[in-house]
């Protein structure tokens, strides 16, 4: 018996990384799952690779009429959702005294405008005792230089998770959040060569970039009923990176 046997789970960003991974392993345990991205071309791919009870919908999570699709799709198909799992996001560099109108744009428009609505949307649909789950950043925890943007944008889905629990209580619904280091993605395999991956890694007390499987794991307990005492929590995966 999977621990997630007959739940309906949404995963934004899903196509790729992370999301992936959570997203195969959610249906290994038993769920029926809808995968949000922008690219076409990635989601039939992601389709492949999970290979069964998965429906993929084209879309961005900052655009308030891709969501409003997302949703009524899974609405037609399910009917409600079990778990939401907003891990759509975007991060790009910018130091204080250079940052542009346009870089503050591009950050805040997905990482937090579109996680705030991705769940708002969400709401009509999630069954009480429901479960969601945040992707955020071990940069808002860090000092990291040069990435105040994406560490604020993130930073802010803390706040979210123990504000909405409370109004949430009623419905029993738990709000969480995963915040992980870094971790070997595709993407990041293709970016790295092996002196970058080096340099991150001696940040890492553990020694090594986090496997996306690893983090997958986490997010199939915060999704499921293992979890059902944990409310509010921003869970970190890094390493050990931001506890020294």
């Amino acid at each position: 018996m999977g621990k997630l046997d007959g739940k309906v789970a949404v995963i934004t960003g899903g196509s790729t990384g992370l999301a992936l991974a959570g997203a195969k392993l959610f249906v290994e345990e038993g769920a029926h799952i809808f995968i949000q991205a922008r690219r076409q071309e990635a989601l039939g791919e992601a389709v492949k690779l999970i290979g069964r009870n998965v429906t993929a919908v084209q879309g961005d999570a900052s655009d308030l009429d891709d969501l409003d699709r997302l949703y009524d799709t899974v609405k037609r198909e399910k009917g409600s959702i079990d778990v939401l799992w907003a891990s759509a996001g975007f991060g790009e560099p910018g130091v204080l005294g250079e940052i542009t109108e346009e870089q503050f744009e591009r950050s805040f428009s997905l990482n937090a405008r579109g996680t705030l609505f991705t769940v708002q949307k969400a709401l009509p649909l999630i069954n009480d005792h429901g479960s969601i789950l945040m992707t955020g950043s071990n940069a808002s925890l860090g000092a990291f230089p040069g990435w105040s943007l994406y560490a604020g944008s993130k930073a802010v889905q803390q706040a979210w998770a123990r504000v909405w629990l409370n109004e949430l209580r009623d419905r029993k619904i738990r709000v969480n959040v995963l915040t992980p280091g870094q971790v070997a993605t595709a993407k990041q395999e293709e970016l790295f060569d092996e002196a970058t991956r080096a340099s991150f890694e001696s940040l890492i007390p553990r020694g090594t970039m986090g496997r996306p499987e690893e983090i997958a794991s986490i997010a199939l307990f915060l999704a499921s009923d293992d979890s059902s005492y944990v409310n509010g929590l921003e869970l970190v995966a890094d390493g050990g990176t931001t506890a020294i």
